[in-house]
């Protein structure tokens, strides 16, 4: 039998270091200094407030990361030079821990000490720490410690060391300031050009208005994007507003990341009071619902301080209903007037929470979704390419749209509601159809279809989740057919109600709702039509598809200066190549009900029909051979 688990590929994720404690961000209950107090993260203003950003920054600059980088420690005294192997193990953006790799450790440890001068100079590669810090780093540092202990009978010296310069501030100086410049600069280019060629457009209008028309609404369609997703700010966090939140999380098999995602929602910088925590299990068929269970003991045996028998619970369907079931389970019963959806895969930032109730100052606001990044981008090129299509997703795109406070996904992996709205909505969302065939998946995009109708909603950048995403191409191809028939369902009911919206916002949604739809056909007119009725090979088509992806791959660089910027191309060419034609597909198939990448109810009775119709099949197979032979055996009698 073959190994069942010999294709599967390992997510990599970030290796940050464990606290010793399982909640050390929450608020302390008995006003002992927190963790991030007791650190000094903490930063008021002049009006006695808690500087959020920059208490925010602080934190994230102590954040240490389990790291294997080696480099060099330059030691300066006395007219001479000492070079010093070393690896670098746990690493923050203000310091490290250093671990020497020369036999002569004490001596080395000696001349470190002794030393006017150390330089480091290593290396931080992609992955080792959060996106955009990968870089080169050669500067002076501090010697905070020297040590050495005993590891599996080896003595081990090692150091503890600061930066001079914080690596926030040194990638500034030294690398944010060229990536900035040079995107900029291809930025305005690239825009030039797009702008260029649909002049173009509009003087050759009259050979083909079809083609043209479409090509001048694509290009003011995107530009449109990036303008307003660059004026977009997100709301400022005011320290003294902190609404009650119910976090529900709906969970069906989902035992690899369910622990670390109820942590994450757990561990928030928010008043213990105000914040509720329900896992609803879908009856899951592995092992989650031990886990969950689990989970919420070790909480209670490590953290009862916090009431986590209170505010964390575990809440078993009674069957499987499906996950727009689950979370009106949570809805009901979730005791405070804002409530947050988190996908079961996903991990909340320590301030998620803190940030996404902000815009909920505005009594306007119904619905804000938080940004979703990717938490297993390094894992190999397809997670990179979600990654890119993921950061602009959220903060172009859907920034552009929380410009107009009219946001038309709130998604999945971090959303917040107020309750009373989604109740209102609640029966309509569980019983909804299209074209007599009952909606099973987007129910993040249907929930905020029901919202918009009446009501505003709106983005918040700077509340971040991190999601785990598809690392197989048939798995991902699975999820884009599903995203894409419940786009297609959702982005023509809300047809129905946009043009009621602020105009430009209404004039930008149906032109994102012609684009996508439109583009098969367009792409075989100028690649297989124009090519093969006119002999004119479409290099102005190309050049067009080239510099639109150009353009989201140096919008990541100038926005995170992030080495995957590349990705960003290929995703664009991948999209083209391979996912653009599952649209034509999505047209023919909307009524489907199967997730494909989780065993649903819907997919099981899928599975038994498929596997129906394989035994009926062989069975028609063994008729026809039985039948086959015995006409031979008559035919040779004969």
């Amino acid at each position: 039998m073959a190994d069942k688990n010999k294709h599967v590929i390992h997510d990599v994720l970030l290796q940050d270091k464990k606290d010793r404690r399982m909640l050390p961000d929450v608020p302390d209950p008995d006003n002992i200094r927190s963790g991030s107090e007791r650190r000094g993260h903490v930063t008021i203003d002049t009006d006695g407030q808690i500087d959020y950003k920059e208490t925010i920054k602080k934190k994230n600059e102590g954040k240490r990361y389990l790291v294997s980088l080696k480099g060099l420690l330059i030691c300066k005294g006395n007219g001479k030079t000492k070079k010093i192997h070393c690896t670098v193990v746990d690493l923050s953006y203000t310091g490290a821990l250093i671990t020497l790799n020369e036999d002569n450790g004490q001596e080395c440890l000696d001349q470190i000490q002794n030393a006017k001068s150390v330089t480091i100079d290593f290396e931080i590669e992609p992955g080792s720490m959060p996106e955009g810090a990968e870089m080169r780093i050669r500067q002076k540092i501090n010697i905070i410690r020297a040590f050495q202990r005993e590891e599996n009978g080896i003595t081990v010296y090692q150091l503890g060391i600061q930066f001079k310069e914080p690596l926030s501030e040194y990638a500034a100086k030294r690398k944010d300031r060229f990536d900035l410049t040079m995107s900029s600069l291809w930025l305005f280019f690239i825009s030039l050009f797009i702008i260029l060629m649909r002049a173009e457009s509009v003087l050759y209008f009259k050979f083909s208005k079809w083609g043209y028309l479409y090509s001048i609404i694509a290009a003011v369609f995107l530009l449109s994007r990036y303008f307003f997703g660059a004026l977009y700010r997100p709301v400022k966090i005011y320290s003294d507003y902190t609404p009650g939140v119910t976090i529900i999380i709906p969970c069906f098999n989902e035992e690899t990341w369910i622990e670390k995602t109820i942590i994450s929602c757990v561990n928030q910088d928010y008043p213990i009071d105000k914040l509720e925590v329900l896992i609803v299990d879908d009856c899951s068929t592995d092992k989650s619902a031990q886990v969950i269970q689990d989970t919420i003991a070790r909480l209670e045996e490590r953290e009862s301080r916090y009431r986590i028998s209170e505010r964390v619970k575990y809440v078993p369907q009674p069957k499987n209903g499906g996950k727009r079931e689950a979370l009106a389970r949570g809805a009901k019963i979730a005791k405070h007037e804002l409530i947050v959806f988190v996908d079961s895969d996903s991990f909340l930032d320590v301030y998620a929470i803190r940030n996404i109730v902000q815009p909920f100052q505005d009594p306007q606001m119904a619905g804000v979704s938080g940004r979703t990044d990717v938490a297993n981008t390094y894992t190999n090129a397809l997670t990179k390419m979600q990654s890119v299509r993921y950061y602009i997703a959220f903060r172009i795109m859907k920034a552009a749209e929380a410009y107009f406070d009219a946001v038309t996904c709130l998604s999945g992996p971090l959303s917040c509601y107020r309750k009373s709205v989604v109740l209102e909505n609640m029966y309509d969302w569980l019983h909804q159809e299209f074209l007599g065939q009952r909606a099973t998946f987007g129910d993040d995009r249907s929930m905020t279809n029901f919202i918009l109708r009446n009501h505003r909603t709106s983005y918040q950048d700077t509340a971040v989740c991190y999601t785990i995403v598809p690392n197989d191409h048939r798995t991902f191809l699975k999820q884009q057919m599903r995203w894409k028939r419940s786009w297609l369902r959702e982005s023509l009911v809300a047809a129905t109600f946009m043009w009621r919206k602020e105009p430009f916002m209404a004039v930008f949604f149906y032109a994102g709702l012609i684009v996508p739809i439109a583009a098969p056909i367009v792409v075989l007119y100028n690649l297989i039509y124009i090519p093969l009725t006119r002999r004119v090979f479409p290099t102005t088509f190309l050049v067009g598809l080239i510099m639109m992806s150009l353009m989201m791959s140096v919008a990541q660089l100038f926005l995170r200066k992030s080495k995957t910027w590349l990705y960003g191309l290929l995703f664009c060419l991948y999209y083209e190549a391979v996912l653009l034609w599952q649209m034509p597909w999505a047209w023919v198939t909307f009524w489907k009900s199967t997730w494909g990448t989780r065993m649903t109810p819907e997919d099981v009775k899928e599975e038994e029909r498929k596997a129906e119709k394989r035994r009926q099949h062989e069975k028609a197979k063994a008729e026809k051979a039985e039948t086959d032979n015995k006409t031979s055996v008559i035919n040779e009698g004969n």
